[in-house]
């Protein structure tokens, strides 16, 4: 067993109850323009975490340096919000909570939330395009939601971005991965059908905080 410092990497898990709720809104996802929007559908939306509830701001756009994302950096890329009852659900105010908590951020610390469905569109499909990254936050949770005819999809972490990774795992159903994103990089494995004539994916919700 890997030791590493609890701030730097730390797994925990949502109750069942909120995995159960969370789950079901997947299927609205749109398809985007972008240059993943094909295999990558998701919503994006930016809250704050007041005395433990979820208030939206806002913003929906969502741009990341060309320094960090090669792969579409410096693009304004605009996403549906998250779902009102996505938003207001307390599956979606216990994942913040947790997130907060762990990270012992502040009263009002704005939160990007990213809904995410990877569908397993080609042979191989990749989940993360841009490849062994960092974010450019300060802290990242990346929380399993369903994984539904698939192999695949490991998240990877590394020191940093020369070496092998130090951790991989698939993160079943309600699995919490909380990285310090500036002190490492992730990656995951592309993700494949098992039976070819159904559609698989694997549904994740990523959240991200920069401390202020």
């Amino acid at each position: 067993m890997m030791h590493h410092h609890d701030h730097t990497m730390n797994l925990s898990q949502l109750t069942h109850g909120a995995v159960h709720q969370l789950a079901p809104s997947f299927a609205y996802l749109p398809h985007t323009e972008h240059a993943d929007g094909e295999f990558r559908l998701r919503r994006y939306s930016v809250i704050q975490f007041y005395h433990g509830d979820v208030v939206e701001t806002s913003k929906h756009d969502f741009v990341q340096s060309s320094k960090i994302n090669h792969y579409q950096g410096n693009i304004k890329r605009h996403f549906e919000p998250l779902l009102n009852s996505t938003l207001h659900s307390e599956g979606l105010r216990e994942m913040c909570d947790l997130f907060v908590s762990h990270n012992e951020l502040p009263d009002g610390q704005e939160i990007e939330i990213h809904q995410m469905r990877i569908a397993s569109v080609f042979d191989e499909t990749l989940v993360s395009p841009e490849g062994v990254h960092q974010d450019g936050f300060d802290h990242i949770a990346i929380i399993g939601i369903d994984r539904h005819n698939i192999v695949g999809g490991e998240i990877m972490l590394y020191r940093d971005n020369h070496e092998a990774p130090f951790f991989r795992k698939v993160l079943e159903n309600g699995e919490v991965a909380m990285l310090a994103d500036r002190e490492l990089w992730h990656n995951a494995c592309p993700i494949r059908a098992i039976d070819h004539n159904e559609e698989g994916h694997m549904d994740l919700f990523v959240l991200t905080a920069r401390r202020h």
